[in-house]
């Protein structure tokens, strides 16, 4: 189905959006990492899954949850209401499926081309992990 238009992209499965959402933070992550530590990455590896873990994401989202936008707040519902058909097994399953929501309000701004607002709330996403983590080991600052 080709993405037209915001309805197309709103109407796509919570799956698809969060799927988009969890590249688009990956990636977001990653370059935030190598921009500001120093590590092997291996390292960096590790320190990125303290970022975008369920248990990271599920902080972030019920955080963040009251700065959405009412269209955001929709799709994160999406997301989060969604069925799973698996759960990964070091993550909650109401961790995983606020993640998820979270993953879901993502991959909808990217899509939709708000990238203004998209780094807004990756910016504020990393900063809570952030202020919440012990340092890497070997980190120079």
């Amino acid at each position: 189905m080709p993405l037209n238009n915001i309805d197309d992209i709103r109407q796509l499965q919570p799956a698809v959006l969060a799927f988009m959402g969890d590249a688009v933070f990956e990636l977001f992550i990653r370059e935030r990492l190598i921009r500001n530590k120093r590590g092997t990455s291996h390292n960096l590896h590790i320190h990125s899954t303290n970022f975008v873990k369920a248990a990271s994401q599920a902080n972030i989202a019920r955080i963040l949850h009251d700065s959405f936008t009412e269209e955001e707040t929709y799709i994160f519902r999406r997301g989060r209401n969604a069925k799973s058909t698996t759960i990964p097994k070091n993550a909650d399953v109401q961790d995983y499926k606020y993640a998820t929501g979270f993953e879901a309000v993502l991959g909808y701004l990217y899509l939709t081309g708000q990238h203004e607002r998209l780094s807004e709330i990756m910016e504020k996403a990393a900063l809570i992990v952030e202020t919440q983590e012990r340092p890497m080991k070997n980190e120079k600052e």
